[in-house]
């Protein structure tokens, strides 16, 4: 996705973000521990920008997501949009940074009311932050669903009526009725068709050149993200462990669990894909509930000694913009 010119201030950037729940373990659930979902997490998104969260299940990723526009309360560090700290204000000091903040879910299924018809999922954020009402509002609603690609006549239908991609691009059309200025698209594609996973990452690429947006694209396929993305993070267990420009990261990966990732993408020529090395991780991902000591990666990393296991290693740039986590490096 493109980018626009950037001010020297990001338009969002997290600091030492942290996350934790408390979840049930042992025999018959009776005692407590903490999951450490994100822990110490930081990066900056500028005005324009596309930054592509990429990891396996179960990294954090949407925690992240979900943790920035406070639909889940942090448990320490910062989320500063242009410079104020949202994470600490009130409820009611919360409702105009809402407005300039908005999501698209994964899933088009369990994103939207059954109850509600189109009209009324897209009415409903324009009445709640005092936008437009009554036959504005209808108008401003017929300009989203034109906007999104579908027809002011399908206004009157529930959710059940639409397929998957039509749903998705309903959801689309809810973020974008507050006219925000970031959105977070936690993988937006990924619950849809192939056929129609190319016919969405268009339509937000064509919305963002329109309206100046800015995205953090969440997803577990790093090709996927490689092509929507200026610049790509890497998380695992909780953690940040790689950060660059996305064509930086295609042809230097220094991280190996990064290495891994890029290595399982396919190649279209079959010569090519016949004589490249694969990578493949070996062992199953550590609980977050008792991640490992040190590096969290050095249970499946070829390239693990001994120091591994005493510290974490710190995410340090290495060249310009370009940032890892690992001894090796």
């Amino acid at each position: 996705m493109n980018i626009q010119t950037q001010s020297d201030q990001p338009l969002i950037e997290v600091k030492n973000l942290q996350k934790s729940f408390l979840v049930s373990k042992g025999f018959l659930a009776r005692t407590q521990a903490i999951l450490k979902a994100v822990d110490d997490v930081s990066f900056a998104i500028h005005k324009g920008e596309t930054l592509g969260l990429v990891g396996e299940s179960g990294c954090g990723k949407t925690t992240i997501g979900r943790t920035m526009i406070r639909l889940y309360e942090a448990s320490g560090g910062q989320v500063l949009f242009q410079g104020q700290n949202i994470l600490g204000l009130p409820e009611k000091e919360m409702l105009p940074y809402r407005r300039r903040m908005q999501m698209i879910f994964q899933d088009p299924y369990s994103s939207l009311n059954p109850r509600m018809t189109v009209a009324e999922i897209l009415k409903e954020p324009l009445t709640i932050h005092g936008i437009a009402q009554g036959k504005e509002a209808t108008s401003r609603v017929h300009d989203l669903l034109r906007m999104v690609g579908l027809s002011k006549e399908q206004a009157s239908r529930f959710p059940h009526e639409f397929s998957g991609g039509q749903r998705q691009r309903i959801g689309i059309a809810r973020a974008l009725a507050v006219e925000p200025d970031f959105i977070i698209c936690d993988e937006p594609i990924s619950a849809l068709d192939v056929s129609i996973q190319a016919q969405i990452i268009n339509l937000l690429e064509k919305l963002q050149t329109e309206m100046n947006l800015t995205y953090l694209f969440i997803a577990h396929d790093i090709s996927m993200v490689r092509h929507t993305s200026k610049r790509i993070a890497v998380m695992y267990l909780g953690k940040l462990v790689e950060l660059a420009d996305a064509g930086e990261l295609a042809k230097n990966p220094l991280h190996p669990y990064t290495q891994a990732l890029l290595s399982a993408v396919p190649i279209a020529d079959p010569i090519r894909e016949a004589s490249r090395h694969r990578i493949v991780l070996e062992g199953d991902v550590p609980s977050p509930v008792d991640p490992p000591p040190g590096c969290r990666f050095k249970t499946r990393c070829r390239m693990a000694k001994p120091g591994c296991a005493e510290t974490a290693p710190e995410l340090k740039e290495v060249a310009p913009g370009h940032r890892v986590a690992c001894f090796a490096v």
